[in-house]
């Protein structure tokens, strides 16, 4: 593809990141003199990016070419390798454009109420600022560089948000453990823009992707591999999947932020710019699928065994981003699909967070939805809004999911041979799972009895500034899959490439239909026949399954197996040969030198008689030894 410089407002590209960095930048070292304002500052920030990026888009629907790409400066120059600091805007950088700014500006409307009574409000803003001017860095960049830039900047600022509650050991441990294994993603992808340079001598996109064709299908997989593992990294998905529920422990809109419009979609959006990529190779789109088939089993299972509201809503990203990774990995016109969900996925899941996080506030900051019950009745609105979003993710007709989900789940059925019944067969069990899982959620917090603790009288709704966003998000949760399954495939042509020829299901279309709704329905109303009633509140003996689900199918126990334990061990031995071989010896060197030292310091006695005996001694030594040699005796 060929990129147009901007034109008209386009050159003002540059304001969507700097907007909001600089904002970041005020409330950050102002200190204290912001505390009052700041957190207005920071939702106006967002919002103006908002409004640009909408003009943006609006523009870019009548470029021939759709597409601006703006040169600021030279970033890195070094030899041969030079590196821009650009930007593109082309359909794939304007949706996710409008997606982090829109959903973006209506989470932080929504944590000026939550956080009302932090006193570290004004930085929470300030770093919520600095995580979507990064996101929007990473997804404007017109070259590796400048996405990987981006890239550890969300990582940075997903590390300050996590544990911003940094007194809570929790959430000081969550935020390590989201930062350390993102590295290991990052480090993927680091070396495979390395290996960009090493064979095509650029990492901007236009050189890379033209470049493509010319190399070896063993380059491509190992380079495609490579970018895989930083994209199963941010987005959460097999096998480093572990940070991202534990990343519940910072404030509620940081989850609703990472889940619905910024980190998480990281990784998808990465595929689907290196689109050219992964399309030259069948085998690397066989291990995308494989791990988005994975990856959504795995988040629907462990979900189903959760008790915490939030860490339920953050397995089912990890099993709706699986879809994404399905969509992604089967190529052609499914990238787009991907999109579609990507986008619907981002109005109900920031509706649903925002909506646990109004059942937080009104009831004590309680997480256990075993202590919930019949809400529906004192949250009215809350209540509502949330059931918005638990059809839409459930994929119940006619809401967004069943509109961004399904064609996901018939393109799988769409790949050639017995992968069309595993891939596709996985997508219908996970919708399946979905429902039972999150109408289980849903039950257990909204009816049934109540089942409160002593110290709560009578939950109360939240405020306005809180329920608002709740109501729009919710109007996307009804209406933006429809929307969007019409008309994102055709605006993201000029990226994807047109549609392939329709290849027929191995099943008829209504036939995956119709099963996908059925299995929807009975997962639901297995979920609702089980839990209308509410649940036990004490733990009870589990069976293997669900002891597996709850302990996240033991991945943190291979994790600790395989990578903590040999760590500790192999950094045991190495801290004890630094001290006792490297420092033992240095050490030796250093009290022998001081010991003989001191023992000559007695010989120093400052008495003239000692030292002419020692003269004397040692004028007698040396002509005992000259005259031993003369005489022979040693001949």
């Amino acid at each position: 593809m060929e990129y147009a410089h901007p034109v008209g407002p386009l050159h003002l590209l540059w304001l969507l990141v700097a907007i909001p960095l600089a904002s970041a930048a005020i409330l950050l070292l102002l200190g204290r003199a912001a505390d009052k304002w700041g957190h207005w500052l920071g939702v106006l920030s967002v919002a103006a990016s908002f409004v640009l990026g909408l003009i943006f888009f609006i523009q870019l629907a009548f470029l021939t070419n759709k597409s601006a790409e703006q040169s600021l400066w030279n970033f890195i120059v070094v030899g041969d390798f030079k590196v821009d600091f650009g930007l593109l805007f082309d359909p794939l950088a304007g949706v996710f454009v409008l997606l982090i700014t829109g959903v973006g500006s209506l989470i932080h409307l929504y944590a000026v109420g939550y956080m009302a009574h932090d006193e570290g409000r004004r930085k929470f803003f300030g770093y919520f600022n600095l995580f979507v001017a990064a996101m929007l860095l990473l997804v404007l960049g017109n070259n590796y560089v400048m996405l990987y830039f981006g890239w550890e900047g969300v990582g940075l600022a997903s590390y300050l948000l996590i544990s911003f509650w940094y007194t809570r050991p929790s959430a000081a441990t969550a935020g390590k453990k989201a930062f350390l294994m993102n590295r290991v993603g990052d480090a993927g992808l680091a070396i495979g823009i390395f290996l960009m340079f090493a064979t095509l001598g650029s990492t901007q996109y236009a050189d890379v992707f033209n470049g493509v064709g010319a190399l070896s299908s063993t380059t491509v997989l190992i380079m495609g591999l490579l970018l895989l593992l930083g994209a199963c990294g941010k987005s959460g998905q097999f096998p480093l999947q572990a940070w991202l529920p534990d990343a519940m422990e910072g404030p509620t809109p940081v989850s609703a932020l990472i889940h619905a419009a910024t980190m998480v979609t990281a990784g998808v959006y990465l595929i689907a710019r290196s689109n050219p990529i992964f399309s030259a190779n069948t085998a690397l789109q066989t291990v995308v699928v494989s791990v988005g088939a994975l990856t959504l089993l795995i988040g629907c299972i462990i979900g189903a065994a959760k008790d915490d509201i939030k860490r339920v809503l953050a397995w089912s990203t990890v099993s709706q981003i699986g879809y994404m990774f399905l969509g992604v990995g089967l190529g052609g016109g499914a990238y787009a699909l991907a999109i579609v969900h990507l986008l619907a996925h981002g109005f109900f899941k920031a509706n649903m967070f925002l909506g646990a996080g109004s059942v937080m506030h009104g009831m004590h900051d309680q997480v256990d939805i075993r202590r919930f019950g019949g809400l529906y009745k004192y949250m009215r609105w809350t209540w509502i809004t949330f059931m918005m979003g638990w059809l839409a993710i459930i994929g119940m007709f006619p809401f967004s999911g069943f509109f961004s989900k399904e064609p996901i789940i018939v393109a799988a059925f769409e790949r050639e041979g017995w992968t069309a019944w595993l891939y596709g067969t996985a997508a219908l069990v996970g919708a399946g799972l979905t429902a039972f899982y999150m109408t289980r959620l849903f039950i257990l917090t909204f009816h049934g009895p109540k089942r409160w603790t002593d110290d709560i009288k009578e939950p109360h709704e939240s405020p306005y500034i809180m329920t608002v966003p709740l109501m729009l998000l919710a109007l996307g949760s009804i209406g933006a899959g429809g929307l969007l399954a019409t008309s994102i495939p055709d605006w993201l042509e000029p990226v994807f490439g047109p549609e392939p020829h329709e290849v027929e299901p191995v099943i008829p279309h209504g036939v995956i239909t119709a099963l996908s709704l059925a299995l929807t329905v009975i997962g639901a109303g297995i979920a609702y026949m089980l839990f209308r009633n509410g649940t036990a509140e004490q733990e009870q003996p589990a069976g293997v399954v669900v002891t597996a689900a709850r302990r996240n199918l033991y991945t943190d126990a291979v994790n600790e197996a395989v990578f903590e334990k040999p760590g500790i061990f192999l950094t045991r031995a190495l801290v004890f040969f630094d001290n006792k071989g490297i420092d033992g010896v240095v050490n030796g060197i250093a009290a022998s030198v001081g010991g003989g030292s001191g023992r000559l310091r007695r010989l120093q006695t400052g008495f003239v008689r000692s030292y002419a005996l020692s003269m004397l001694t040692g004028a007698v030594v040396v002509l005992g030894a000259f005259l031993v040699i003369q005489l022979g005796w040693f001949s």
